[in-house]
């Protein structure tokens, strides 16, 4: 049975303070996506809370009347994660945008789940503090929206994730029961509840208040930019690396459709226009360990076969060289408005043979594809450009992105490194898991939610969502990769694989 929107808007109107409630179609326009922008749904109603309470206020509301809801951030996913596909109700947190408390002493940070990723270091870097997750769209990506996907960035290699990040979270369950997940400390003898709620895509709630695990700045950080004439090249640059014990901050490659797109977005020729690839290499730590690590990662990229390779002179080189590879996704979409972005895993060890199996996929599909990554994961994110305009080509783009993923798969990767499953990949969670192992999540899902009301239809593959199992589809998977290339694409024998 269909909510009667008209009586929630009432209902709603009156527990929330004015303008907090859209209703007027021109204005759910802008809430019919998230960032990716080729599946959209326009939501029935918006609301805007402010605070724990009307957030508890709202879900109780929608638990009585059984209206789905859902939880947006900042608008930044690629997954379709905050779809309004069911006609659900989008509580938008971008009002909830307060710092709440910092505890320095104890290097923590609380916020509301609307904080900018990049206003956290912003709030403690002139103490000596900073917030290590940082996803490329940190300067408008939310807090709460990082939580529900668990996102990385490029410094995750060393860092890890968002997971490894918070400490304590003040959770509204689906029925508008408020209460707190964690503790304030880093390892407590309870129930992980903090770690299952994280990444669960707001299918058990949502987060109202984090408590964030703040770093000490670094005594001394280097940055160096190694160009290649091959792929392979840099590729076996950051197998190199690893290997020899050395731990990065971060490790990132561009390809050369993306160099050229960032250099004509900066108006210079930052990178060399002519590299196949570019790697940046982050190091930080006392200011010894910095310079031994340097001449180490100089040597093995020489090794590898970098033609030049660059130290930042100044912390605004360093800046500048990071920026480039933060507004890749930007550059690629001045050339090309519309981009499909996947986001897979793989094996270090595996890199080369994948990314040349994407670029002959490329090549069938009759589409470009740019490669931007984080390279010390393996955690690709090819841009797949198209025209929106041409008849068909969001099928072949679609078929093309889940060919990329079986890539993956078939390396003894993952379909997700941090994007999440959402609405876009829920139809390929089952190539990589066992209909027990499904039905084990979705145990705990009902555990948390028993009524289904939050974020419905996302993440777990359904008949009316997916059609015929998609398992069935992976059935062809290895003949169909052999065939691709040529045996190429082999599951990693001994190397585990870091699936962030």
């Amino acid at each position: 049975m269909s909510p009667d929107w008209p009586l929630m808007e009432r209902r709603l109107r009156a527990i929330l303070p004015p303008k907090a409630v859209v209703a007027a179609p021109q204005e759910l326009l802008a809430y019919d996506c998230d960032g990716l922008t080729l599946h959209r749904a326009q939501p029935p109603l918006v609301v805007l809370p402010e605070t724990t309470e009307q957030v508890a206020a709202i879900l109780r509301l929608c638990h009585r009347h059984g209206v789905p809801f859902l939880a947006r951030g900042s608008g930044t996913g690629l997954s379709g994660g905050a779809l309004a596909e069911n006609g659900a109700l989008v509580i938008a947190t971008s009002r909830m945008r307060s710092i709440l408390d910092v505890d320095l002493a104890n290097r923590r940070i609380t916020v509301q789940p609307g904080v900018i990723n990049g206003w956290v270091t912003r709030a403690v870097a002139g103490d000596g503090f900073y917030y290590a997750p940082d996803p490329s769209s940190q300067v408008v990506c939310s807090i709460g929206g990082n939580v529900a996907e668990n996102s990385g960035g490029v410094h995750c290699l060393k860092y890890g994730v968002t997971s490894n990040h918070v400490l304590e979270m003040e959770v509204v369950l689906p029925d508008g029961t408020v209460t707190t997940l964690g503790s304030g400390l880093a390892e407590t003898p309870e129930l992980d509840l903090r770690g299952v709620f994280i990444g669960s895509e707001g299918t058990l709630g949502i987060a109202t208040a984090i408590t964030l695990r703040l770093l000490r700045a670094p005594q001394s950080v280097a940055v160096l930019l190694a160009d290649f004439t091959a792929m392979e090249a840099a590729g076996e640059a950051v197998r190199l690396v690893t290997a020899a014990g050395v731990l990065p901050a971060g490790m990132e490659i561009m390809d050369n459709f993306t160099i050229n797109a960032v250099d004509d977005l900066f108006g210079r020729d930052e990178y060399p226009r002519d590299a196949a690839a570019v790697l940046l290499i982050e190091l930080d730590g006392q200011e010894r360990e910095v310079a031994a690590a340097v001449e180490i990662a100089r040597d093995l990229c020489r090794r590898a076969g970098a033609r030049t390779i660059r130290r930042a002179s100044s912390e605004a080189d360093r800046a500048l060289l990071w920026k480039g590879r933060k507004s890749a996704f930007a550059a690629v979409g001045r050339i090309t408005p519309t981009y499909y972005v996947q986001d897979g895993v793989v094996p270090r060890s595996a890199l080369p043979s994948v990314l040349a199996a994407i670029e002959e996929l490329s090549h069938r599909y009759d589409l470009p594809v740019a490669n931007v990554f984080h390279a010390g994961d393996g955690n690709l994110h090819p841009l797949i450009l198209y025209r929106a305009d041409e008849p068909g080509v969001t099928d072949r783009v679609q078929e093309l992105g889940a060919d990329i993923l079986r890539l993956c798969i078939e390396a003894g990767g993952s379909i997700t490194g941090e994007h999440g499953v959402g609405s876009d990949k829920r139809c390929y969670l089952d190539w990589m898991f066992a209909p027990d192992d499904l039905a084990t999540m979705r145990l705990v899902r009902d555990a948390f939610d028993p009524a289904g009301l939050a974020n419905p239809g996302k993440i777990f593959p359904t008949p009316r969502s997916c059609g015929e199992s998609a398992r069935r589809q992976a059935s062809t998977l290895t003949v169909r990769l052999d065939a691709l290339s040529g045996g190429a694409v082999q599951p990693p024998s001994r190397e585990p694989l870091d699936v962030f």
